[in-house]
This record gives structure tokens, C-alpha cells and sequence, in this order.
């Protein structure tokens, strides 16, 4: 097995019952992001965003929320290349939030001002607060889990 191979790799900890204090406040936080936002547009943010950090936990959680939200199945496996999608199948302000959320997930040269207007052409301030917050608690999240090898699928 190669140090980034972790496949079977057992589950580290319990993160929810070792660090429960912190486990609330994350779900705390959770909450407050999600307020005012578009449930589904969430729950798509949250997908593209642990796809690109590798956190199966939260790609199968998240996918079978969007799926309870009324998601498509269509959206759910192109949402890989949401970009190449025919025109239809996101709107502007999906795509806008997609571009944004990528960039935040990789931070590396920042959210670029032409990103970020066009997030802001769609979104108030307020929502785009709440969108960036969306953002940054899912990579939080997904720290947490790829960190503990979260096993999908389980509580």
C-alpha cells in the first residue's frame, strides 16, 4: 500500500466521540452556513467540493442528501465535469458557486476576482457570505474525515 493508498484502510477514530465538543461545533456551524441557502445548490457545493479533496465519506453522504433534496441522477454523476455539461443542466448561479467553491478548496493561488464577481453577480452579499461559509465548513469536514478515514456509509 503506497502512504496515499487508503483503500480497506481501517477507520482511525471515532472523531464525533473523542473530540465531541468540536463535533458540535462543526455541526453547529454546519447549520448556520447552510441558513438561507438553496438546499440542493448546498448539497451540489458540497459533492464537487469533497470530490476534489478525495473524501468518499462525504461524497456518499452528500450525494444521497442531493438525492433526498430532489437532485437528478444526471446532475449528480456530471457534476465531475460541470463544465463540460450541456447548457441546461446547471444554471449560472450553480455554475458561479461551483467555480467558487473550487477555488476555495484549492486555496493554493486563491478565489480570483473574476470568480468571485461572477459568485457576486448571483448571489447577495449575505448568501455569498453564507455560500462561502457553506464552502469552508465542507472542507473542514473533509479534513475531519479523510484525516480519521471516515468509512461511507456509516454514522
Amino acid at each position: 500500500m503506497t502512504t496515499n493508498d487508503t483503500t480497506a484502510a481501517p477507520a482511525r477514530l471515532d472523531y464525533a466521540r473523542t473530540a465531541p465538543k468540536v463535533f458540535r461545533a462543526m455541526i453547529a456551524l454546519d447549520a448556520a452556513a447552510r441558513e438561507g441557502l438553496d438546499p440542493a445548490l448546498v448539497e451540489l457545493v458540497q459533492m464537487r467540493t469533497s470530490q476534489l479533496n478525495g473524501c468518499a465519506y462525504c461524497l456518499d453522504m452528500h450525494a444521497k442528501d442531493a438525492r433526498k433534496a430532489g437532485e437528478t441522477d444526471e446532475r449528480i454523476y456530471l457534476l465531475p465535469v460541470w463544465r463540460e455539461a450541456p447548457a441546461g443542466v446547471y444554471s449560472e448561479s450553480e455554475r458561479a458557486a461551483l467555480a467558487l467553491a473550487e477555488e476555495i478548496a484549492r486555496i493554493d493561488g486563491g478565489v480570483s476576482d473574476p470568480v468571485y464577481a461572477r459568485a457576486a453577480e448571483h448571489f447577495g452579499e449575505a448568501e455569498l457570505a453564507q455560500l462561502i461559509s457553506a464552502c469552508f465548513t465542507i472542507n473542514a469536514w473533509n479534513r475531519i474525515n479523510v484525516a480519521t478515514r471516515k468509512t461511507p456509509g456509516t454514522l
